[in-house]
């Protein structure tokens, strides 16, 4: 049975100038980016490659849109691709390193082989995703009004490339959704039928790190932060060694329908949605790898096993206060639209939970967190 698979070569840089002398960045070489992360941390350096700004071609999560009017711009021959940014960027550059990646919907449709012939660099500027270590691109289909999914190994990176410095100009709110987000994989990929003894030892360490930094800035406020972000970082990457091997859950599932019909961010529709799934599959089934997750999140939070949901939810709040789905819009009139749509279209994260969701089911977590 498969273990592990870790594709993509692991580097950490403390500065951008190294980075860019030691990947040697220059002409033949496309750069995918952001210009609030480009020009402070890059402008000066004079690199020479060619530099696209997502931004320019729309706002929030990637959509198939976007990637068609950059791929229209897309005029050179590149050999290597890199993103230097967000689940965005990082989530379009994947595409981008594929041969004849136009029109991306016959990608997510396998209309056609896919090929890569270009090198992949992938540089993460928030602490959420992971995605760096991962072979998954999903896009907000804006033709189809849901989101998309395509997993292949052809996505995979050539290198992922940790730079904690990028991380210093984040918002917080966006930092604090991001590594949510991040817990939140690692504690989906923990509870996965597809984890192994390997992938848990990554998660388990995501879980201590993110929940022990988390402690600090309940304590100490959010600029104490700042000397923790290679922290984040690094937590962010295990999170996604196991979410990449291991799969996400319910928590993805029943999310996919609220950044499509409400361009919630994704990070902040996890986080809707984490405690109240977890909740459910307690109901259910409160013995084997629930359990030890439980053991994991009671020593890091320092709480006794029977108090670990409220402390969870506590400690989150402080980072981050929960708002509920009828905060960004959601009325109780969508939530059997979001069901039908979930129970048609997220079957595989669905049988990837810690155990099975009926169709009363999800549509009971979605009125919980109404």
């Amino acid at each position: 049975m498969r273990q592990l698979d870790i594709k993509p070569v692991l580097h950490l840089y403390h500065n951008c100038v190294d980075f860019i002398t030691d990947f040697a960045v220059g002409k033949g070489d496309l750069v995918l980016t952001n210009k609030l992360i480009f020009k402070p941390y890059f402008g000066e350096l004079n690199i020479g490659a060619d530099v696209v700004f997502q931004e320019q071609y729309g706002q929030g999560e990637p959509t198939d849109e976007m990637a068609e009017a950059i791929l229209a711009d897309l005029t050179g021959s590149y050999k290597r691709i890199f993103a230097i940014g967000g689940g965005t960027v990082i989530d379009l550059a994947k595409l981008f390193a594929l041969r004849k990646a136009s029109p991306v919907l016959d990608l997510f449709d396998r209309k056609r082989d896919l090929v890569r012939d270009k090198e992949l660099v992938l540089v993460p500027t928030t602490c959420g995703t992971g995605s760096e270590m991962t072979n998954i691109s999903i896009l907000d289909s804006t033709t189809r009004r849901t989101k998309i999914r395509l997993e292949a190994k052809e996505l995979f990176a050539d290198d992922a490339v940790l730079i904690p410095q990028l991380l210093e100009g984040l918002p917080y709110r966006v930092f604090a959704a991001g590594s949510i987000d991040a817990l939140i994989h690692a504690v989906e990929s923990f509870v996965s039928p597809r984890a192994s003894p390997y992938t848990r030892l990554f998660a388990k360490e995501a879980i201590t790190t993110i929940l022990r930094g988390y402690r600090t800035l309940a304590r100490d406020g959010e600029i104490a932060r700042v000397p923790l972000l290679e922290d984040f970082l690094i937590a962010s990457n295990y999170a996604g060694i196991s979410f990449g091997n291991a799969g996400a859950g319910a928590v993805h599932a029943l999310s996919a329908p609220l950044g499509s019909a409400f361009q919630i961010p994704h990070g902040e529709a996890n986080y809707a949605l984490f405690t109240t799934v977890f909740a459910a599959y307690l109901g259910k089934k409160n013995s084997g790898a629930i359990a030890r997750l439980g053991s994991i999140l009671a020593a890091a939070l320092g709480c006794e096993g029977k108090d670990t949901q409220a402390s969870l939810a506590s400690l989150l709040e402080k980072i981050l206060p929960l708002k509920p789905l009828r905060e960004y819009g959601v009325s109780a009139a969508d939530l059997h639209d979001f069901t039908d749509e979930v129970m048609s279209t997220q079957c595989l994260l669905l049988e990837n939970g810690f155990v099975s969701l009926t169709e009363e089911d999800v549509l009971g977590i979605y009125q919980a967190c109404l």
